[in-house]
């Protein structure tokens, strides 16, 4: 694909338990299009968080090519512009607010001025939270603290946001509620998007599912 985001080909990765080698990645191919929202779904061990974490350059493969727009600088300055990171377990700052946490994705890249804090603004209330933006993370439920990571995410215009279980903690109400934020706000941003997730129906929220079965795409 010419306008790929990002491509990946023969990703391999093995870890070491004891002496025994594990091969959870077992060349993995990948190409995710413009604009494009696609989920992966595997059983519990079988390499989703992993491949995402080569994916968003935070881990090197054993063997293999990554490369985002045809550029293989995944490195942590390119990182912060290129790419937003979705987490399951949320990683806001509990000293600082929703807004605070939001413009910390800015404060990466340069000081956040006026035109920022305007952004971060918007983002929250995109995602519902225009009200709670003053508020700590223990003054927010689940869902709202999901919401604001998926406003960090995006807080810098990325072409690229990776998600990695990000309803893992949440009920299935709450959940199903984030997964359709996330992929409306990337159809109406045209966010590439890619989503790891287990579950069955909010893969289908996708144009594209993907199942990884022992290290390698089915």
């Amino acid at each position: 694909m010419s306008n790929a985001v990002i491509s990946a080909r023969g990703l391999a990765k093995t870890f070491l338990s004891g002496d025994r080698r594990i091969e959870v990645l077992r060349g993995v191919d990948l190409e995710v299009s413009a604009g494009e929202t696609v989920s992966i779904r595997g059983e519990s061990g079988s390499g989703k968080s992993t491949l995402l974490n080569l994916l968003a350059g935070l881990d090197a493969p054993d063997s293999g090519t990554l490369t985002w727009e045809g550029s293989p600088d995944t490195g942590a300055r390119r990182r912060a512009t290129y790419l937003g990171i979705v987490f399951q377990s949320f990683y806001l700052i509990p000293e600082l607010d929703a807004l605070q946490n939001v413009l910390m994705a800015a404060r990466i890249i340069k000081g956040p001025g006026a035109p920022e804090l305007a952004r971060a603004k918007d983002l929250l209330a995109r995602v519902g939270l225009a009200e709670r933006s003053h508020h700590l993370p223990t003054q927010l439920s689940g869902g709202e603290r999901q919401r604001v990571a998926v406003a960090r995410a995006l807080m810098n215009s990325p072409r690229l946001i990776l998600a990695d279980e990000p309803t893992g903690n949440l009920d299935e109400q709450t959940g199903s509620a984030i997964i359709e934020l996330l992929v409306g706000l990337s159809a109406e941003t045209r966010t590439t998007l890619v989503l790891v997730t287990h579950n069955t129906h909010h893969a289908a929220s996708c144009s594209r599912q993907l199942r990884l079965h022992a290290g390698r795409f089915e």
